[in-house]
């Protein structure tokens, strides 16, 4: 998925969804540094993505909170799709 897609995305979401995709990727962050220091992760710039996920929608949300952003409507593309 594109950044821009992506952040796209992410400012569509709800609160509610937003902190249930922190707390998805959070786990699934774990897991990956779980798996590089057993030798197990093939692609460690999983690690990378998933940080860098965590950090676009925390600042979402933290703009949200601070004013700075309001949530987005759906388009009506994105519903369609």
């Amino acid at each position: 998925m594109k950044t821009t897609a992506l952040l796209t995305n992410i400012r569509e979401s709800s609160d509610d969804e937003l902190k249930g995709r922190i707390k998805r990727l959070e786990e699934e962050l774990f897991q990956h540094r779980l798996k590089r220091f057993t030798n197990q992760l093939e692609n460690t710039n999983l690690i990378r993505s998933a940080r860098r996920e965590i950090a676009r929608c925390r600042t979402v949300l933290s703009a949200r909170i601070h004013g700075g952003e309001q949530p987005q409507a759906k388009t009506a593309t994105t519903e369609e799709k």
